[in-house]
C-alpha cells in the first residue's frame, strides 16, 4: 500500500501502539552516538523518519521527537545492550529509506537504522520511501491510517 504524504505526518495506530512517520525535508548527516564511537548516516530528502511508541503514548511527544531529528538533526543515542535505561524508553526513532519494525528488539540498543522496536502487532511490517509518500507492507487489518498536517 502506498500512502500519499507531502509535507505532513502519517500516524499509524494499532490496538495499543503507534508509529508516527514523516519524510526528511532535506539531505543531512544523522549523527548516531554509541558508547564507543560516533557514526554519521546519510539521510536523503524524502527518507523516512519513524517514531515508534510500542506501548502507545502522546502523539504530540512523538511529533516533537520526530522534529528534533527531521528539522534540527539531533543525534540519536544508542544504549549498550543490558542498559537499565532501555526499559524507560517509551518511544524510539529510526531514519532511512526502509524501516522494519520488530518486537524482539530491545529499545534504544540498535544503531542500525533499518530496524525499529515495535509491539508484536506490527512484526513483519515494512515501511519504505516511495516517490509521493510512504509505502507500508504487511499492516494488520485493524491498523488505522491517519494523515496529520
Amino acid at each position: 500500500m502506498n500512502i500519499p504524504l507531502a509535507s505532513g505526518l502519517l500516524l499509524i495506530r494499532g490496538g495499543a501502539s503507534f508509529f508516527l512517520i514523516g519524510r526528511a525535508k532535506e539531505q543531512f548527516a544523522l549523527p548516531i552516538e554509541t558508547t564507543d564511537t560516533e557514526v554519521f548516516q546519510g539521510i536523503r530528502e524524502g527518507d523516512l523518519i519513524v517514531v515508534s511508541a510500542p506501548e502507545g503514548g502522546d502523539v504530540e511527544q512523538a511529533r516533537m521527537l520526530l522534529e528534533l531529528v527531521r528539522t534540527y538533526h539531533a543525534p540519536l543515542v544508542v544504549l549498550p545492550k543490558g542498559h537499565p535505561g532501555s526499559r524507560r524508553l517509551r518511544m524510539v526513532i529510526s531514519a532511512g529509506p526502509v524501516i522494519r519494525p520488530h518486537s524482539t528488539i530491545i529499545r534504544g540498543t540498535h544503531p542500525e537504522q533499518d530496524v525499529i522496536c515495535s509491539s508484536s502487532e506490527f512484526d513483519g511490517v515494512v515501511f519504505r520511501t516511495v516517490e509521493e509518500g510512504v509505502g507500508a507492507e504487511g499492516l494488520p487489518v485493524h491498523a488505522q491510517i491517519i494523515c496529520l498536517s
